[in-house]
């Protein structure tokens, strides 16, 4: 009895321990487990950041206007006749001096005739009476003749050298008439439609026979409010150049550099804007008047202005914020106001301070404000000394 009861004392013994060994290994296997499943914290998203810096910008303004021939003629017949010829091709480029229209010269060719033999009439009339005087002098003076019968002839003189510069003057009037049957083109330009043609009759100062633009240069003239007129004046009056940006038909292929030249010396008082003037070159012609134009024109300058890409700006309804990166890596919300645009940057006037670094891109990575990154630094917006000062203009 007694050694059966110490074989089961044993046995129970190896029982528990067996079962202590199996949960012990049961509870490693189920804590492995739990490792490998538990899934490792992801790195922190990677973002680009531009640091601000503070620099000198040059604010401009969009302002719309037409071009504007610098010289705009209509010609018109300054005799009466009937059109001869015409002398040019409709659209064509002139010169200065060139034979547009020729009216019928032969009126005026015999009213020329008709002068000169006035004036040699007088001519010889004025040396009959230039005689006549002499011979009344002569006598007068061995007392032959009275003094009135002197006189009579001294005046028959004065008539006759009134009666020749009368003649020279109508000869003068008669060959400038046959001269004005010569139409030539008064400034070198572009012809337009020809209104009179061969054969029809052109009445002096009255029918109009073509119209003239002058093609180089150009002109265009734009209106400005009276804020922004005068705020630009300060700019342009001063030490800044006054090479404007101008661009032609809506196309930003025909962008050209201008030279402002002239600013009206009052307001519109119907519309409360200033005029302005610009001089375009146009070597080649292809800039036609009467086309649309957008100016660019520096109305302000800041001196200490900060920059932003204009990508990082985000909008909570009518509040506009950015990302700013703090030194513990972690994406800050702050919130700005915004001024006008430069090129691609946005200038802020308020919540920013230069040397905040800013997320330009991998702005939608962040989820929440505080949210830690891995910032990335950007090549900044360049200052004044490194390049040109910008030009900026309203959005």
């Amino acid at each position: 009895m007694g050694s059966l009861s110490q074989r089961s004392r044993f046995a129970s013994s190896r029982t528990v321990i067996l079962f202590l060994l199996l949960t012990a290994l049961l509870t490693g296997c189920e804590a492995k487990s739990e490792e490998a499943a538990a899934p490792s914290s992801p790195p922190p998203p990677e973002v680009d950041v531009a640091e601000i810096i503070a620099q000198p910008v040059v604010l401009s303004e969009s302002f719309t206007g037409r071009v504007e021939a610098a010289e705009t003629v209509a010609l018109r017949a300054r005799v009466s006749g009937y059109i001869q010829e015409v002398a040019f091709e409709e659209g064509e480029l002139v010169e200065q001096g060139d034979l547009l229209f020729l009216i019928d010269q032969r009126p005026y060719q015999a009213r020329v005739g008709a002068a000169q033999a006035d004036l040699a009439q007088a001519k010889s009339q004025l040396a009959q009476a230039a005689s006549e005087a002499e011979r009344a002098r002569v006598l007068l003076g061995r007392q032959a003749i009275s003094q009135e019968v002197h006189d009579q002839r001294q005046a028959a003189l004065n008539n006759a050298r009134a009666m020749v510069d009368a003649a020279e003057a109508a000869l003068d009037t008669a060959e400038l008439d046959l001269e004005y049957t010569h139409i030539t083109a008064p400034v070198s330009g572009r012809a337009g439609r020809a209104m009179v043609t061969r054969g029809n009759l052109a009445n002096a100062d009255q029918s109009l026979l073509t119209t003239l633009v002058s093609i180089d240069p150009v002109h265009v003239y734009f209106e400005a409010d009276e804020q922004a007129a005068f705020a630009s004046q300060t700019l342009l009056i001063g030490d800044m150049p006054n090479s404007l940006t101008i661009e032609l038909g809506g196309d930003p292929q025909r962008q050209y550099t201008g030279a402002l030249d002239f600013i009206d010396n009052h307001l519109n008082p119907n519309t409360g804007t200033l005029q302005f003037r610009a001089v375009l070159a146009n070597p080649d012609g292809r800039i036609r008047p009467g086309e649309f134009a957008r100016v660019e024109m520096p109305i302000a300058r800041l001196e200490q202005a900060l920059l932003v890409d204009r990508k990082a700006i985000l909008t909570d309804q009518d509040r506009r914020y950015v990302y700013v990166v703090d030194a513990n890596n972690r994406a800050e919300r702050r919130q700005v106001t915004t001024g006008r645009q430069v090129a691609e940057q946005t200038v802020i006037t308020e919540g920013l301070t230069a040397g905040d670094r800013v997320i330009v891109n991998g702005v939608q990575k962040v989820f929440m404000p505080g949210m830690e990154v891995a910032p990335h630094k950007v090549a900044d917006v360049p200052p004044v000394n490194a390049q040109p000062t910008i030009a900026a203009r309203e959005d």
